[in-house]
């Protein structure tokens, strides 16, 4: 890759999740791609630290990683399920603040903001329906049982991160000050996935006014635990390693 430059893959887990599905990445993403997980508060290293609820909070966390100086090369923001709106939600602020964004904005596993969410739009749900959920996609491990480990340190970051997710679809219908996004997107499905069909996230193609390139990889809403989208990402990182020329306006053509 003597030609291309480094690019760094910032990425964004699902709901109730920390980042220990980004470990295995570096594996099979190949050359040219370093991996920068973000960890948000309330879980792993920071689970001391209180959760995040909403938008302005998650934006505080976040935002000095991609403000506090100029990047030194082209970035790449995936985000899965939650992630997704968080890594859409960041490179909206720095379009809307004119900073710096993204070479390219690559979506995995989530609804765009303006369809149905299941996962979302669940929030406020009992336990009992919320469970029944997550067991219908494979969420609750096989043998947690109500007041176990499982129900008691996965059950509250969870909830907290639905909550944060329905603030962030809510935020992100708001009309955008600074004018569309023009940020290449690459939104990824799982075949499988019940929550975020490939129709539906096709939907996706209304957020950007740049190019918009749709994928289907094996799995259910958990792909990001498999191989094919680390090899997917990887490739597309190498990409805009060849082709972008150093760090893009989120909302320049």
């Amino acid at each position: 890759m003597s030609d291309a430059q480094l690019v760094r893959l910032h990425c964004f887990a699902h709901a109730g999740a920390g980042v220990s599905s980004f470990y295995g990445w570096p594996a099979h993403l190949g050359h040219g791609v370093e991996t920068v997980p973000h960890l948000l508060p309330g879980r792993e290293g920071r689970r001391r630290e209180p959760r995040i609820t909403g938008r302005e909070a998650l934006l505080a966390d976040l935002m000095g990683t991609f403000t506090a100086e100029a990047p030194s090369g082209p970035y790449v923001l995936y985000g899965h399920s939650l992630g997704a709106m968080v890594a859409y939600t960041v490179t909206r602020a720095l379009h809307e603040a004119g900073l710096p964004g993204p070479a390219l904005l690559a979506l995995g596993a989530c609804p765009p903001p303006d369809a149905g969410s299941d996962l979302s739009d669940a929030w406020g749900a009992s336990d009992e329906q919320l469970l029944g959920l997550l067991d219908g996609v494979g969420a609750v491990p096989e043998g947690a049982a109500p007041g176990g480990f499982w129900y008691r340190a996965v059950m509250p970051v969870l909830r907290d991160d639905l909550a944060l997710a329905h603030d962030l679809r809510v935020a992100a219908r708001r009309p955008v000050a600074a004018g569309p996004l023009s940020v290449p997107l690459l939104v990824v499905s799982g075949a499988g996935d019940p929550l975020a069909r490939p129709e539906v996230m096709d939907g996706w193609r209304r957020w950007s006014t740049g190019p918009v390139v749709t994928r289907t990889v094996p799995g259910d809403h958990f792909f990001v635990r498999g191989h094919e989208l680390p090899r997917l990402m990887g490739r597309a990182c190498r990409v805009v390693g060849r082709t972008v020329p150093g760090p893009v306006r989120a909302g320049a053509r």
